[in-house]
């Protein structure tokens, strides 16, 4: 096992070593003696973008079967172990990424690693017909209860399929299509994990109170003897235009609790100083109560009763812009749309103020720390800057990046991608009686018990 890297000091002192079993499995440790807890992250590098046309959703699909077992841990035996140890467990899937970790007593950290390692060498001797058919209705109720059930569910997935064009890897969401789901088969499932499941196509982050020859050796004894795979393919170009070209528009008209303007620009993709750029754009624009277009809809014309303007990072595709207005009372929307524009219009010309500039670094900022503060969110920084950028050092130095932007890169992108012709838009117009409102998400995640 090679040593392939030295610890820099970055972000309040941390530090991260790296590691590579002969079988292709990096490894990511760093030590946090604060608090006796353990962080476990692996990240598998495969995500919906990886799925081919017909059997989408299978990435979702196997987060979900990664919980049903291995050769020595039956059933629900995962999560037992774990919680039974005092630690917390989950997993998500994106479009770019599937990810399992644990929270365990420091003490209890080798029982996490022993686990891991078992279901990525072993899942497929537990794997069958009635586990897959089980997690396969899981699934689908898990979409109905997300996206098909509740108010503006779908908005993401109209949204991405809009500004992503068919045939494109991201053109449809993680969760999956209902009749792909029920299209998959066993051998999908076990020619699907063959693939990506492998040691060399992962990364295991370990964070916290650990002493890192201890740590190797364990990752060594219970990962070592996992077989690499060499046959996954690399995923489809992503690569599109900067901008889409002209407006997309879609008008709904569902049982919502209120109008709604929602709009997805085309942003750089993440990994690039433009990318951050567009992010410090966004939270000047919409991000929390001090925002403009906060200050302008919600508080000046009190048209809308919220306005956010989020970034979902992509690094194999334009990340998205998404803004999300609610309507107060009858306000219409063509009249939000237009102050919207005004809003973007000002903004490209004369870019951030020097205040507006430096709080929105803050608040990034303390959005980093946050996640590098707690020994999870540090482990899942590193495996993300290690799969979807070849370096896990690059999480530590992040918040220095963000604060190295200038007002003139954010105006510039702003006017560059903030556009009409740059964005997907859905109306939506309540139908029916008023209800509480729910948001969905990009990251399918479940509580898989």
């Amino acid at each position: 096992m090679g040593h392939t890297a030295t610890p820099q000091d970055t972000a309040g002192g941390l530090t991260a070593t790296e590691h590579r079993l002969p079988n292709g499995l990096r490894v990511v440790l760093s030590q946090d003696h604060l608090t006796p807890v353990a962080a476990v992250c692996l990240w598998y590098d495969v995500g919906s973008r990886h799925e081919v046309a017909g059997r989408t959703g299978l990435a979702h699909l196997f987060e979900h079967l990664m919980f049903q077992g291995s050769r020595q841990v039956q059933g629900n035996g995962h999560f037992e172990l774990v919680q039974a140890a005092g630690g917390s467990l989950n997993g998500t899937t994106s479009f770019e990424r599937t990810n399992y970790f644990e929270t365990m007593p420091a003490h209890q950290l080798e029982l996490a690693l022993w686990l891991e390692a078992d279901r990525m060498g072993t899942l497929l001797a537990a794997l069958d017909e009635e586990s897959m058919e089980n997690q396969r209705d899981v699934v689908k109720n898990e979409r109905r209860q997300r996206y098909d059930n509740v108010p503006y569910g779908t908005a993401f997935e109209k949204l991405t399929a809009m500004v992503f064009p068919e045939g494109h890897p991201y053109h449809h969401t993680p969760i999956g299509s209902m009749a792909d789901l029920d299209a998959a088969s066993l051998e999908d499932a076990r020619e699907f994990f063959r693939t990506y499941y492998a040691p060399n196509n992962a990364v295991l982050a370990v964070v916290g109170d650990i002493d890192p020859e201890q740590t190797l050796a364990w990752v060594e004894k219970y990962f070592g003897s996992i077989p690499s795979h060499d046959g996954k393919r690399p995923p489809r170009d992503g690569a599109l235009p900067e901008v889409i070209g002209e407006e997309l528009r879609e008008l709904i008209e569902e049982d919502v609790p209120s109008r709604a303007l929602m709009a997805a620009y085309r942003l750089p993709q993440d990994g690039t100083r433009a990318a951050d750029a567009a992010d410090l754009a966004l939270t000047v624009l919409g991000g929390g109560e001090s925002s403009r277009l906060h200050n302008r809809l919600v508080r000046h014309d009190r048209t809308a009763v919220s306005a956010g303007f989020g970034m979902l990072r992509l690094a194999g595709a334009p990340s998205m812009g998404w803004l999300d207005v609610k309507t107060s009372g009858e306000a219409r929307v063509e009249d939000i749309e237009a102050a919207v524009d005004e809003e973007l219009e000002r903004f490209a010309q004369e870019g951030p103020t020097t205040e507006e500039l430096e709080r929105a670094q803050a608040q990034l900022e303390r959005e980093w720390l946050d996640r590098l503060a707690t020994v999870g969110g540090r482990a899942d920084e590193l495996c993300r800057y290690a799969v979807l950028f070849g370096d896990p050092q690059l999480a530590l130095t992040a918040v220095r990046r963000i604060l190295e932007i200038t007002s003139d890169e954010v105006r510039a992108v702003a006017a560059a991608r903030l556009r009409a012709d740059n964005r997907a838009v859905l109306v939506y117009e309540p139908t029916g009686p008023q209800e509480d409102e729910t948001e969905a998400d990009e990251t399918e995640g479940a509580d898989h018990q």
